[in-house]
């Protein structure tokens, strides 16, 4: 009887224990980083995952967003739910196409610096915003970076991120109510890709702010699934398609991406179509 009583002690003596070290990851994180998502994190399965060999196979995904999530992100940023699943399989077709994947890559390839400087100027990581150039220019409609259409007001995003009048508000490098003047100058800039560049960096630590992260801190998704997760919803916040966050993910690990950024060697010249 006696070591059924211990036996019974242990087990809530342990259950106890997990349950505080649960609570004061919690509080840790929200400490630190002050993100209101953090209410759905389950900081338990952090912890198994960092001493668990099996760590892929029980890890949460970072792409996946609860019904309070998705309502208080449409309700502040207007995001959207996902693109119908014909536009996603058409987004996989034209990922297979290798001859506008190298053209993509080495545009890419031209942008290198001004990542690299921009990420380093707004403390972003500069997969995060290699990742979304590569989608935003992969999956650009033919004709829409010609002036006549640019200034047509027939498309509203512009650039190699894609981004719109509406974010130089946002930056306060333009008016709310801009004149037709303003309008028109601000096209020329986002169709800068320097520039456009710089203004996808500053909208991304915009973002991070708006969140409640530290803008000082640079997010790394395997580092950790609270990091993992900002990003997600970061790339979320940028496109308003829910099933945009898993392919930028994806993206930040292309070895050819990685190597594109981090890789000193000049590679070969790569034909452009």
């Amino acid at each position: 009887m006696l070591p059924d009583r211990l036996s019974f002690c242990s087990t809530m003596i342990s259950r106890a224990i997990t349950s505080l070290t649960a609570l004061a990851i919690t509080a840790i994180a929200v400490s630190t980083t002050g993100w209101p998502f953090l209410r759905g994190i389950h900081p338990h399965r952090d912890l198994a995952r960092s001493s668990s060999p099996l760590s892929q196979e029980s890890d949460p995904d970072p792409t996946d967003f609860s019904a309070e999530e998705l309502e208080h992100l449409q309700r502040r940023f207007g995001v959207h739910g996902p693109q119908t699943q014909l536009a996603q399989l058409f987004t996989r077709g034209v990922d297979q196409l290798q001859p506008l994947r190298a053209n993509t890559l080495s545009r890419l390839h031209r942008l290198k610096p001004v990542i690299q400087r921009e990420a380093d100027r707004h403390t972003i990581n500069p997969m995060l915003i290699t990742a979304i150039l590569f989608d935003e220019i992969q999956h650009s409609k033919p004709g829409e970076d010609l002036p006549f259409v640019v200034h047509s007001g027939l498309v509203e995003t512009h650039g190699p991120a894609q981004l719109g009048i509406s974010e130089l508000i946002h930056q306060g490098r333009l008016p709310a109510d801009p004149t037709p003047q303003q309008i028109a100058a601000a096209r020329d800039l986002l169709m800068d890709p320097d520039a456009n560049v710089e203004l996808l960096a500053a909208k991304l630590a915009r973002l991070k702010g708006q969140l409640g992260l530290e803008r000082e801190a640079i997010l790394i998704a395997s580092r950790s699934y609270v990091d993992a997760k900002a990003i997600a919803t970061l790339a979320y916040l940028h496109n308003g398609k829910l099933d945009y966050p898993a392919r930028v993910l994806r993206y930040m690990q292309d070895p050819a991406l990685h190597g594109l950024i981090y890789s000193t060697i000049r590679p070969a010249p790569l034909p452009v179509i």
